[in-house]
């Protein structure tokens, strides 16, 4: 054989063993792919928010396929240019969260809520996790805004902690979102020995009095009321509550079925397509793996844990100022975080173990979304103060 010919052939081979994936692998590759299948296999296995986790888990998998960085292949998350980096804007530039509260606001009735105005309080006391997990970050030596984008994790709500760490911190993006989803997706896992932990036997077979009905009228002023009310107190948080709220009038109004069709269903569905696995592919191992990451993973627990203990307690300490006959069930303290519907069907189905003909769903449901209001709220304070 031709020795010149060889050597040719040789090096073409060298140089194509160059762009392949296997020569630049390392272990932080191969362990941020085991966590995509790990988010792929609950998702599919144990329906842990399947919506989400699975866009999560193949965008991981996605953005820890190694290639030369020196080569601007432009194919990167981070390569400008990219298509994937354009995928991305949307979340550098807080556009999905806004997009996903739109869809959100039209698929949600806050019927519950309006019955039961005075569970808006759990919502309120979920929150102090927030400002604990915001109290811990900054002893740990994270800088103040830095504080603030981790500490939303704690309301259990992707999409604001998306929407908080992009204007605060977004550096940390990646791992804020992905401890946020991770936590809402493990709320059936998590929340319930806390609950139990909590409460009596009698407290959790507390039954409240049914809903009252809501006139359709108060359901189309709830959104008009709700938007004044809460922006003119935090303005920041408009970005966030002022789609909610505008999706909650187009479907409530009777006369937008079309557009609240489109909210709730095309327009959210497209948009948590490109959030999750964006979100996913931007945890490459060499910029994600990290101490600092770690931290935000321990934090965001201890956030989570500590809004569900409040959100309980308060409701232990609310019976107390309230007439025998019109208590609380400390059950549904766990839904005033924002991972909507499943913290409250985590108290519906908590409350039924013990009483298989107490219903607690539409309760928890009020507290559940009191909670995403609140968290948006906590977003917006922390936004004003620390941006």
């Amino acid at each position: 054989m031709d020795t010149g010919l060889f050597s040719f052939v040789y090096e073409q081979l060298v140089e194509f063993a160059g762009f392949t994936a296997f020569s630049n692998i390392t272990w932080g590759h191969i362990v941020m792919i085991a966590i995509g299948l790990f988010f792929i296999n609950l998702a599919i296995t144990k329906h842990y928010e399947p919506l989400l986790l699975i866009p999560i888990g193949f965008g991981i998998i996605i953005g820890n396929i190694p290639f030369d960085l020196d080569a601007d292949l432009q194919i990167g998350i981070y390569e400008e240019g990219s298509v994937l980096n354009l995928l991305y804007f949307g979340v550098q530039r807080g556009l999905y969260p806004p997009i996903i509260f739109l869809g959100i606001g039209a698929m949600t009735d806050f019927s519950s809520l309006l019955s039961k105005p005075r569970l808006v309080l759990l919502g309120a006391a979920a929150q102090f996790g927030i400002f604990a997990a915001y109290a811990f970050s900054l002893s740990l030596g994270f800088l103040p805004e830095q504080a603030g984008a981790i500490a939303i994790i704690g309301g259990a709500d992707g999409p604001t902690a998306i929407f908080l760490s992009s204007k605060l911190a977004p550096e940390f993006i990646g791992p804020i979102a992905i401890a946020a989803y991770s936590y809402m997706a493990l709320v059936p896992v998590i929340q319930p020995p806390i609950m139990r932990l909590l409460t009596t036997k009698k407290e959790r077979i507390i039954r409240m009095k049914p809903p009252r009905a809501v006139p359709k009228q108060e359901k189309i002023i709830f959104p008009i009321v709700g938007i004044l009310l809460t922006t003119f107190i935090m303005p920041t948080s408009l970005p966030l509550l002022g789609m909610l709220f505008f999706g909650n009038l187009l479907k409530e109004s009777g006369v937008t079925n079309r557009l609240a069709e489109t909210a709730r269903t095309s327009l959210v569905d497209i948009v948590t397509i490109f959030l999750g696995l964006t979100v996913g592919a931007s945890t490459q191992a060499t910029v994600f793996l990290t101490n600092e990451s770690l931290m935000i993973f321990g934090l965001g627990a201890a956030a989570f844990v500590i809004a569900t203990f409040s959100g309980v307690i308060f409701a232990k300490i609310m019976n107390y100022f309230s007439p025998p006959d019109d208590r609380i069930n400390p059950l549904i303290g766990n839904s005033g975080v924002s991972a909507v519907p499943d913290s409250a069907r985590v108290s519906q189905h908590i409350g039924l173990e013990y009483d298989k003909t107490n219903h607690l769903l539409m309760h928890a449901m009020a507290a559940n979304v009191s909670g995403v209001i609140g968290s948006a709220i906590a977003a917006g304070i922390l936004l004003s103060f620390l941006a």
